[in-house]
């Protein structure tokens, strides 16, 4: 009796199958490539299984705490101030926009209008994404540097859109050469996306770049959309220039910013942008129909942040600094060429010398697997990131110690033969 249940059941499962629809999903989504920190995380998990002591330098996730200035403001909102717990504005609350025009007053000297030039973000890879679903129609051009951070790219594919590579690499110093663009491809783009200080090259620019990429959308009629993410993660001097402080780039473009690196605020996702005007009122209008906006209480923490003591800043910066002189003087003495960057957490490295006939990804899948070490493969931002790796200082600096020690064994070794 039993028996003849269970193959009850069994046939009654196998009918259920048998009516399940198929919906084929949309065909954009077959163009975008695997997600880099997807392909990593199943490395990942593939070396916590073989129970190896993983040293995750792959993705570009600050491992330091958010300032207990800026935790404590969001616990008192939440627990004290009810009303927070409502849907907020989806431009972001008049606050929080003021404050972000008083940052750029007092950090750039740029002057931004509050009601109209400021635009609260649920980070800014959710604002990136968003400007291309608000200005691309189908097969519409997008100009775009290669290697970039994933979003730059996938965001035009997934609004419709056709990107156009602006190549980067160590004959242009990382920085795009606007006069290799076809007149008949700058004619037809729309949107132009670059990103300095550079995830993943780490290549920085003066503020002449900016006057050569304004000129040059001014004669193509092309809306720039500068990442400016990495503005305060810089080193020995180096000043990051907003894109905003040039003349004219309100004419032209607007940029983006986000909390998550300057304040280790990666999972609060609260960013913003600026920009021209006009140029805002699609986006806003995009994010109105789409989401609700950011949480009132993490706005008033960013307004926390943005307005209170910035000794947190300058904190983090050292520590990134003094973990990146340590790999950094480390990887050169175990043979693996490497130099610090002007700006942001990472190293952007060529293969060490034995491994440079290996693609970046099956480099990235040896060395975690002969030594638990992740790291970020260059193919992942893009064909001409292929030979790189990017390596993210975001681990305890004792760590360090044990990485290079790897490293060392892993490099005379060499590759598998």
């Amino acid at each position: 009796m039993v028996v003849a249940e269970d193959d009850k059941i069994i046939k009654k499962r196998d009918k259920m199958e048998k009516e399940k629809i198929t919906v084929e999903p949309a065909r954009k989504l077959n163009q975008l490539p695997p997600y880099l920190f997807g392909a990593i995380d199943v490395l990942k998990k593939e070396a916590y299984r073989k129970k190896l002591d993983v040293i995750d330098l792959g993705m570009g996730n600050p491992d330091m705490p958010t300032p207990g200035h800026i935790v404590e403001r969001l616990c008192d909102t939440v627990k004290n101030h009810p009303k927070t717990h409502r849907y907020p504005q989806a431009k972001g609350m008049p606050k929080f926009r003021k404050t972000v025009a008083d940052w750029y007053s007092k950090r750039c000297d740029v002057s931004i209008n509050p009601e109209n030039e400021a635009l609260a973000l649920i980070g800014s890879k959710e604002g990136i994404a968003h400007i291309c679903m608000a200005y691309l129609n189908d097969s519409d051009v997008a100009l775009v540097t290669n290697p970039c951070y994933p979003v730059h790219r996938n965001g035009i594919i997934l609004a419709g859109g056709v990107p156009y590579d602006m190549p980067i690499n160590e004959n242009n110093n990382y920085i795009p050469v606007l006069e290799d663009i076809p007149k008949e491809v700058a004619d037809k783009a729309k949107l132009m996306f670059i990103n300095y200080p550079n995830n993943p090259t780490t290549a920085v620019v003066e503020s002449g770049f900016f006057r050569k990429v304004i000129e040059f959308a001014k004669s193509h009629n092309i809306l720039v959309c500068h990442d400016y993410a990495y503005s305060d993660i810089t080193y020995d001097g180096y000043s990051a220039p907003s894109f905003m402080q040039t003349e004219g780039a309100k004419d032209v473009g607007i940029e983006f910013h986000s909390l998550s690196k300057t304040y280790n605020m990666a999972g609060w996702r609260v960013g913003f942008c600026v920009g021209g005007k006009e140029f805002l009122k699609p986006l806003e209008k995009i994010k109105s129909y789409l989401d609700y906006g950011v949480f009132t209480a993490l706005q008033l923490s960013a307004v926390k942040a943005l307005n209170g003591p910035q000794k947190c800043v300058s904190k983090t910066v050292r520590e990134y600094r003094r973990r990146q002189n340590k790999l950094v003087e480390g990887l050169n003495k175990v043979g693996w060429d490497a130099s610090l960057p002007a700006a942001t957490m990472y190293l952007w490295l060529p293969l060490p010398g034995k491994f440079k006939d290996m693609g970046s990804l099956e480099f990235a899948e040896l060395l975690i697997e002969e030594t638990g070490i992740a790291v970020a493969p260059g193919i992942g931002f893009g064909s001409y990131g292929e030979g790189f790796v990017r390596m993210a200082t975001v681990t305890h600096f004792q760590r360090f110690h044990d990485a290079l020690l790897r490293l060392k064994e892993f490099i005379r070794k060499g590759p598998p033969k």
